[in-house]
């Protein structure tokens, strides 16, 4: 009996290439050999998973499949043709149907052996940090019993793909190959806007009110060099352009450094007197 390919995948028959696409990289990564050691189960069904988004995944397989509710498109695995010429059970012309598949005449299918397949590719999704980002790193696959060193390159941008040839899953012409799905992790010290970073700096009141040097830490583990205009105010943003993320084309976002303004949490009474003194000159109380 055919697998009903939208069960699998846990999608409805109306959904959208990008539903089916995100259904199956949820799935894949559930049911990925190295979240589930102890999960013997795991291995078939992720080949379950593998299965029901080659073909739904493809425009003209998905077609056939919703057509004739079979595996992989192929209108004479379902069980529902009667057999020799002329229209089947389910009322379709089967010479046009072998026209359509086998670009034959007649009404039988060629008497030729499928050319053999190669194996399927298999997708697994790696988290990276910033800094990985502009230095590439290193990440150990576990396929099986053996341990796979693959180098991730440096510049890389989220969603881009590493790929490793032969590593996917045998076929009898060839295994598929196995791609790292880059996905870029959170950090704390810094908002991600697209290729745009936002970092604090934190400089003193008087280096604000009166200017000086400052210094911003850059995502690569570098420590860049910022003027700070007399008169900054708190929340205001300094543009370091081009020490953003990688935008994949050669160039990089910019990197904004957010001015908070730090203030001492003790005085003495001697400075309290001079930072009254200031204020009143200031005019400002």
């Amino acid at each position: 009996m055919a697998k009903d390919y939208y069960q699998v995948l846990g999608v409805s028959r109306s959904a959208s290439a990008d539903d089916i696409k995100r259904a199956y990289h949820g799935l894949a990564k559930k049911y990925h050999p190295d979240l589930n050691q102890n999960n013997p189960s795991a291995e078939a069904r992720l080949k379950e998973v593998n299965e029901a988004y080659e073909v739904l995944s493809n425009p003209q397989k998905r077609q056939n499949y919703d057509q004739f509710g079979d595996m992989d498109g192929n209108p004479f695995a379902s069980g529902q043709w009667s057999g020799g010429g002329g229209r089947g059970a389910a009322g379709v012309n089967f010479d046009e149907i072998l026209r359509d598949f086998f670009g034959g005449m007649g009404g039988s299918a060629p008497n030729t052996r499928r050319a053999p397949s190669r194996g399927r590719d298999i997708e697994h999704e790696v988290g990276v940090t910033l800094r990985e980002v502009f230095e590439g790193g290193v990440r150990i696959v576990t396929k099986g019993e053996r341990r796979i060193r693959v180098e991730i390159p440096a510049n890389m941008t989220d969603g881009m793909r590493v790929r490793v040839r032969g590593e996917g899953e045998a076929g009898a012409a060839g295994a598929g190959d196995l791609f790292l799905i880059i996905r870029i992790e959170d950090d704390p010290a810094y908002e991600r806007h697209g290729n745009d970073l936002t970092t604090d700096l934190r400089v003193d009141l008087f280096t604000a009110m009166l200017g000086g040097q400052a210094t911003v830490s850059a995502p690569n583990g570098s420590a860049l060099k910022l003027t700070v205009p007399a008169g900054t105010q708190s929340g205001r943003k300094m543009k370091l352009r081009g020490k953003g993320l990688p935008d994949g084309q050669g160039g990089f976002g910019d990197l904004y450094a957010r001015v908070l303004i730090g203030v001492p949490e003790h005085l003495t009474d001697a400075q309290r007197e001079q930072v009254e003194a200031l204020r009143r000159a200031l005019g400002l109380g």
